[in-house]
């Protein structure tokens, strides 16, 4: 994990994506204190979430909250 100031990330951006995309993470700090943290970005493919979702049973069931606004 790489630690910088917010100067040195403005300086220094291109060469943080370049260790972000090797998968390292940057902490840039405001103050000496970790303010933010990057990480590199995951993208989901199509399908990734397969099988992680599901459904309820009583998904199209009405709500008991809008009982009196139904006929």
């Amino acid at each position: 994990m790489h630690r910088v100031t917010i100067e040195e990330a403005k300086t220094h951006l291109h060469e943080l994506m370049d260790e972000i995309q090797r998968g390292e993470e940057v902490v840039i700090l405001c103050d000496n204190v970790p303010a933010a943290r990057l990480v590199p970005a995951t993208r989901a493919g199509f399908g990734s979430y397969q099988g992680q979702i599901v459904m309820a049973e009583d998904f199209d069931a009405p709500l008991d909250d809008f009982a009196g606004y139904t006929p």
